[in-house]
């Protein structure tokens, strides 16, 4: 078979049937390497209380007093979510939806099976019209890279390496998280620093606090759509937030949507730092704040903050959701129009204790961004790492 090398590399390669992989390398299909065993049927009451964990196509489903299988092990997904992959590494129990490989169906290193399984996107095989499935035989037929098994466990190990790293990051958001919810139910109710408490209909706030509703936070919005016919309409030059848009992130700088300056001039425009309320539909209680000036689509009423901290503002927003929720009742189409939300009730502290409780909260919120962005960074490095590891083009020192 013809040999090339890499110049840059120096690596040799040969060609096969998925591409250039290097010539100590095989292409092989995936049955030569691994058994696709199905799991076994154990509905939720037959479950006895126990530590084994029990898992499903999309993951962990519950727990069991026996395993089925030995770990470590893989998981896949067979029906439902086809072609998921999760690693288990205790002995563990594989429901029917699933096939599963150990020690037992494969002996190259499973942990360079997981991520190899990974990289091939097993969910490309769904094979259902109906109800989605992964065909065993056609999961089993698919041609794959196979290196040396010392090699195969360099790789793993790299890639392991990056996994804890974003494990721990994402042990730090979540504890952080946690700090954040905490924090908030005792500042956005108890302040800073008081000793004196009054009883109010909003629940126990502190003395120096008052009580006002939420139109007294500043001017209310309710957002329009302008005639999605009229093309010009649309462009690039003014952010439109639909309710998709919010609840990931603080302050609203990019959209799905965009306006034209003809679209902006017949919408509704909210000032920057305007604090964005889904009051229409599922997601009712969804917060925002604006980023700039822009407008908003008829399903978000807007707060445009006037002698308050638009921060805090959104805080109390997010810490009262519930309440919107509840005042939009349980109709197909739940509603808090203006006129309701513009009347509940909140607590309305003074200025300069708003812009403190609200510079606190989102230095919390500073810190969980910071670190998502670093989880977001890693997963990208992994796939690039997963890319050239498990295709050779790059070569691990054994």
């Amino acid at each position: 078979m013809a040999q090339i090398r890499d110049l840059r590399t120096g690596i040799k390669y040969k060609n096969t049937p998925i591409g250039k992989i290097p010539v100590d390398w095989e292409a092989t299909s995936l049955d030569r390497i691994a058994y696709f065993e199905y799991g076994e049927s154990l509905p939720e009451g037959k479950r006895e209380k126990g530590n084994f964990p029990v898992y499903g196509s999309n993951g962990l489903v519950g727990y069991h007093s026996q395993p089925l299988v030995e770990g470590p092990g893989i998981i896949i997904g067979r029906k439902g979510s086809v072609g998921v992959v999760t690693w288990v590494e205790n002995n563990f129990w594989a429901i029917d939806t699933t096939y599963y490989i150990s020690n037992k169906q494969s002996n190259e290193d499973l942990k360079w099976l997981f991520y190899l399984l990974i990289s091939l996107h097993l969910e490309r095989l769904n094979a259902a019209t109906g109800v989605p499935g992964l065909n065993r035989e056609e999961g089993h037929s698919v041609t794959v890279p196979l290196p040396p098994l010392s090699e195969q466990k360099s790789i793993a190990e790299i890639l392991t390496t990056v996994d804890d790293v974003i494990e721990k990051t994402d042990k730090i958001i979540e504890k952080t998280k946690e700090a954040k919810k905490g924090l908030m139910q005792k500042l956005l109710t108890h302040g800073i620093g008081h000793k004196k408490f009054k009883k109010t209909e909003i629940g126990e706030i502190p003395e120096e606090w008052g009580v006002g509703e939420i139109s007294d936070y500043g001017k209310i919005v309710t957002g329009n759509t302008p005639a999605t016919d009229v093309p010009e309409y649309y462009g690039e030059d003014y952010l439109f937030v639909s309710p998709f848009d919010l609840g990931e992130r603080r302050i609203i700088k990019k959209t799905e949507k965009y306006l034209s300056k003809e679209g902006f001039a017949v919408a509704r425009a909210i000032l920057s730092n305007s604090v964005m309320v889904v009051c229409i539909g599922s997601t009712i209680g969804k917060t925002g704040i604006a980023g700039t000036e822009l407008a908003t689509n008829q399903q978000i009423n807007s707060i445009i903050c006037k002698n308050n901290d638009h921060n805090f503002v959104f805080y109390y927003a997010t810490f009262i959701s519930q309440k919107f929720k509840q005042l939009a009742g349980t109709q197909a189409v739940p509603i808090l129009n203006k006129g309701n939300f513009s009347t509940i009730k909140v607590a309305i502290p003074p200025l300069d204790e708003q812009k403190e409780i609200g510079s606190i909260i989102s230095s919390i919120d500073d810190e969980i961004e910071k670190e998502s962005n670093h989880k977001s960074q890693l997963e990208l490095f992994k796939k690039g790492l997963m890319q050239v590891l498990l295709t050779g083009k790059i070569r691990v020192s054994v």
